[in-house]
């Protein structure tokens, strides 16, 4: 699923990385980019924008005031050197909180989350499989066959049930594009998991089946939030 965004910024450098953080994201289709919220209104009213990264701090509209403004909002995800407007930013229902300067791994945590929610908002878009591509063959899999998902090097080692396991080349981000945000979720840099096939969590540790996996501090907030 493709996920139209624009960009309002009025920090050049901020504004060159996401878009380059974005290319690395072939679902996320550049619209345009703002140095300031004004231009962006008008630019919203002509087109389809399913999300916008936004800055806080800007001459004329503050990101806080351009929120407050437009009724019809796509999903937002704030880029600040400023900490202190988090509470205001999840009071308006942004999809995450970024604080500059953030790294590669942090976007990309909250662009899944928007992903994700974006879904959910749309049933009925997926069918309840997925094809992967494993060597020469594209392989369909069931979700609920999946058990956890493995990265081995290069690869990502499927775990399935009936000790079925898929190596494929496909990346983490690529998978979890396919799956349902509500039922399978990355905890570890070499872990994504099916939230249904958990036995136990102690201690920052899951149980499926015999296989304990690590939650890391980087998906552990995430992930809670998820099973509870």
């Amino acid at each position: 699923m493709d996920i139209n965004y624009i960009i309002i910024e009025d920090e050049p450098l901020a504004m060159l990385r996401i878009k380059q953080y974005a290319q690395n994201l072939p679902f996320l289709k550049i619209l345009g980019a703002f140095d300031n919220a004004l231009e962006a209104i008008v630019f919203m009213q002509t087109g389809k924008v399913d999300l916008i990264f936004l800055d806080i701090q800007m001459d004329g509209l503050s990101g806080i005031q351009f929120l407050e403004s437009i009724k019809q909002r796509p999903e937002v995800i704030i880029t600040t050197a400023f900490d202190e407007y988090a509470v205001k930013g999840f009071e308006l229902e942004v999809a995450d909180y970024l604080v500059k300067p953030f790294p590669f791994e942090r976007f990309l945590q909250a662009v899944m989350r928007v992903q994700n929610k974006l879904k959910v908002d749309q049933p009925g878009i997926q069918q309840p499989y997925i094809f992967v591509r494993s060597s020469y063959q594209h392989i369909k899999i069931f979700w609920e066959d999946i058990l956890f998902i493995e990265g081995v090097r290069d690869y990502r080692k499927i775990n399935c049930r009936d000790d079925k396991k898929i190596m494929t080349s496909e990346t983490f981000t690529t998978l979890e594009s396919k799956l349902p945000g509500n039922q399978f979720c990355r905890v570890h840099k070499s872990f994504l998991i099916s939230v249904n096939k958990i036995e136990s969590v102690e201690k920052d540790r899951i149980k499926i089946q015999n296989k304990i996996i690590p939650i890391s501090e980087m998906y552990r907030a995430d992930f809670y939030k998820l099973i509870k």
